[in-house]
């Protein structure tokens, strides 16, 4: 067989597979249709990983001579683009290019709508009033803690989290192409970006200047013409603005990671690999956060992650932020809450959510 013939062997199985793909692709719209008409969440990334899974079973067990990785490749595109037919619509904080939009991408698939938000208030407001399905927030960072303002609208807001995301964070000094690093007298970026260059920005030794947003304050260069002034922000913001990387891997410590909270009117169904978020408030007595923590170690419930924050009611009064495995429909994290609510002045269970898978 001539390579005409072979190619056109090629050109009629792209046919079929268009066609296969235009159906998965149909039937996805319509189980997206039946989610909402359900009021149940569109994302459901555990049978993301089950579809994955079963497709390197049928490569494996049918010895078809396609690695792992390229398999998983085409069908992360295949379910992206389902998804977008799906009309998957997330809100983020700041412009496109920021560490949020891409931990929206990651979480979701590239194909999904974005919708950027000038303030995290913004962000709750979409997906609580503005019909948008997801929110994507920033919760912590591995260097600098928590973003205080996210777990204080946690507790205000009526939304569930639903997913989280952990993403490693590489910072960047991009400028205009012109502007060399001597050059260089304002640094802007968001303040986060900024503690976490310090030993870089000291020795550059130039005036820093907060701003709202990464990616934003890239684009605030490129607009105004500031030739010399330098943004904080990632690499692919420099590609989506036009600007030049006047250098990479500025960050004080490689182990920068930020975790970010998916956000729905719905918190995830138990998927059997599952964390629970929770806010309370203890009475005022010796032993009482003792006593309510020991409702999980009774239980063998692992605690991930304890935080305080101020009531804002009345001094020197908190309430507690607690992350522990397991759903809370879990019959030992069951009995852990309704024990707990016993004993507590008040507690509210933020969400249960499938555990943010680690990357390879």
């Amino acid at each position: 067989m001539n390579l005409e013939d072979l190619r056109k062997k090629i050109d009629d199985v792209d046919v079929r597979i268009v066609a296969l793909i235009n159906e998965r692709a149909k039937i996805a719209e319509e189980i997206g249709r039946g989610k909402k008409t359900q009021n149940q969440l569109v994302e459901d990334k555990e049978r993301e990983y089950r579809v994955l899974e079963n497709v390197n079973n049928i490569v494996r067990d049918k010895n078809l001579g396609i690695s792992r990785e390229a398999i998983e490749g085409i069908y992360r595109r295949i379910i992206a683009v389902c998804k977008n037919v799906q009309g998957v619509e997330v809100a983020f904080q700041g412009e496109v290019g920021a560490y949020s939009a891409e931990a929206s991408f990651q979480f979701f698939g590239s194909s999904i709508q974005i919708r950027p938000c000038e303030t995290l208030e913004d962000v709750f407001q979409a997906v609580e009033e503005q019909g948008v399905p997801f929110g994507v927030v920033p919760v912590e960072n591995s260097l600098e803690g928590i973003i205080s303002r996210v777990y204080d609208l946690l507790l205000e807001s009526a939304l569930q989290v639903c997913g989280e995301l952990e993403l490693r964070v590489i910072h960047c000094l991009i400028a205009r192409s012109e502007t060399g690093l001597d050059a260089i007298k304002k640094v802007y970026s968001h303040p986060q970006a900024l503690a976490q260059c310090r030993r870089f920005l000291k020795q550059l030794d130039c005036e820093l200047i907060p701003n709202y947003d990464t990616a934003g304050s890239v684009k605030m260069i490129k607009e105004k013409g500031l030739s010399d002034s330098a943004a904080i922000a990632s690499a692919r913001a420099a590609e989506i603005y036009g600007m030049k990387v006047v250098a990479q891997e500025i960050e004080d410590n490689p182990n920068n990671f930020t975790r970010f909270f998916i956000l729905a009117k719905e918190d995830s169904p138990f998927s059997g690999d599952d964390k629970t978020s929770i806010v309370f408030s203890t009475k005022d007595g010796p032993g009482a956060l003792y006593n309510s923590l020991g409702e999980f170690a009774r239980r063998n419930i692992n605690l991930t992650k304890l935080e305080s924050r101020p009531t804002r009611q009345k001094p020197w009064q908190y309430n507690f932020y607690l992350d522990f495995d397991g759903h809370r429909q879990d019959g030992t994290a069951r009995e852990a809450l309704e024990s707990l609510d016993k004993t507590s002045i008040f507690i509210k269970v933020l969400g249960s959510y499938p555990r943010a898978r680690k990357r390879q």
